[in-house]
């Protein structure tokens, strides 16, 4: 006998549900919900990508964790999910950047990368025998203007002044609707990315385990030294405090 219920339309990719639903695709988000929370925010001539890697053991060595992936001189990407279906998707994206600059002669523009990389994605919800990729990306680059966006298992992407990935992401998000704004400084963007980190980490984050890059118009891509991280948290230390007694309060 066949199954019935939901369980009869989970089993491969290119079976929709009654109501229209591809349960692989929302697996996928599952995948990306429990993973490690990633932060993007534009500012006034650049854009930035914030992860806390979240070492659990004093055993790993930091620097091994690696969530934050250079493509080309203007482009980075972050990941939360399954980071090794992320790989896959980088090594593409770095390849088409390469490509742009070899036929063109010029830089790949962040939004037609953007949409290489969905339509990667989008392929593998459409096609049996694969599953789709349980990651999402925040990609960040410059051409005329900062660019963020956001991707989803499903292909579809989503263009963003700040915004979060992964399992904190309704939170930070709340707190970038309540402080951010246009024209943000670097340093603006830095303290309003480490508050939204430390909002949603277990412990209080420690600079060692952050990794953050900027992209600007004419420095380029650039992470960001752990001295200046460390300045970043001594600054934001009483909005963290503020926001612990709002929360206590109930408020």
């Amino acid at each position: 006998m066949y199954p019935t219920g939901p369980a009869a339309y989970d089993r491969a990719i290119t079976v929709f549900s009654p109501d229209g639903r591809l349960f692989q695709v929302e697996y996928a988000r599952e995948a990306v919900k429990r993973g490690t929370t990633a932060v993007g925010i534009t500012y006034e001539n650049g854009v930035l990508l914030g992860v806390d890697k979240s070492v659990v053991t004093p055993l790993i060595v930091p620097t091994s964790i690696e969530k934050i992936f250079q493509i080309d001189e203007h482009i980075g990407v972050a990941t939360s999910g399954l980071v090794a279906d992320a790989r896959r998707l980088i090594e593409d994206a770095r390849i088409r950047a390469q490509r742009n600059r070899i036929a063109y002669n010029e830089p790949i523009r962040v939004l037609t990368l953007t949409k290489d990389i969905c339509d990667i994605k989008q392929a593998y919800t459409q096609y049996g025998g694969a599953r789709p990729f349980g990651t999402a990306l925040l990609v960040a680059g410059t051409d005329s203007k900062p660019h963020l966006f956001e991707t989803d298992p499903s292909g579809a992407f989503t263009e963003y002044s700040a915004g979060a990935i992964g399992m904190g992401k309704r939170e930070v998000e709340k707190i970038f609707e309540d402080k951010y704004r246009k024209g943000f400084s670097r340093h603006e963007a830095i303290d309003l990315a480490l508050i939204g980190l430390n909002v949603v980490s277990e412990g209080k984050i420690k600079k060692e385990n952050i990794d953050m890059i900027t992209i600007e118009l004419k420095n380029k891509y650039k992470k960001v030294d752990e001295s200046e991280i460390s300045e970043s948290m001594k600054r934001v230390e009483k909005d963290l405090e503020k926001h612990k007694k709002k929360e206590s309060s109930g408020e």
